[in-house]
């Protein structure tokens, strides 16, 4: 009983905030992704210098995203952002076979940074939409996924311009924190 009543505590009176950082190479839809958490439409966007922020609202829970520029340029910047972050989006282009290599090697320096220790990784593997895109499986074969024992992690096929599997994702988030 004790723990019911927390739970409905937590969920309706206490308004956490989770800090959520969103990263990923240029022109993987980083940003297309968070406004579309925000309006649920489609925003046209021009690649992002520097960092956009946004709290976004979804069913009781707070989020505040931050979007970070993928340039190569701005990539060692990424770790100014994580402390104190709950969740990492990580997103993907599904369609960009090339350059798989380099996300990877970011996402185990992420892995790897004591400020993230205890954050939940989410990678969206967008533009499903796109014929000869890379399955979420192929991408998780790739970025060998299965020997990541320190965090939680989850991978999300999806499509940005439509939404599709969005949701998903969210969902899965807020049941790391449930």
């Amino acid at each position: 009983m004790g723990l019911l009543v927390t739970k409905l505590l937590h969920l309706f009176w206490f308004n956490k905030e989770y800090k959520v950082i969103i990263v990923g190479l240029d022109n993987a839809g980083k940003t297309t992704i968070l406004y579309h958490f925000l309006t649920g439409e489609v925003v046209h966007t021009s690649p992002t210098i520097g960092s956009n922020v946004e709290e976004i609202v979804w069913k009781n829970f707070h989020f505040v995203m931050w979007d970070i520029g993928g340039q190569e340029s701005l990539r060692s910047s990424w770790a100014s952002y994580y402390n104190q972050t709950q969740f990492v989006i990580i997103v993907i282009d599904s369609n960009d076979r090339t350059r798989l290599s380099i996300i990877k090697d970011q996402l185990y320096k992420m892995l790897a940074h004591e400020d993230l220790t205890k954050a939940s990784i989410l990678i969206y593997a967008n533009k499903q939409d796109i014929k000869g895109a890379m399955s979420a499986a192929e991408i998780s074969n790739e970025l060998n996924l299965t020997s990541i024992k320190s965090h939680r992690w989850q991978i999300q096929a999806c499509c940005a311009l439509t939404g599709e599997g969005l949701q998903k994702g969210l969902e899965w988030m807020a049941s790391c924190i449930s």
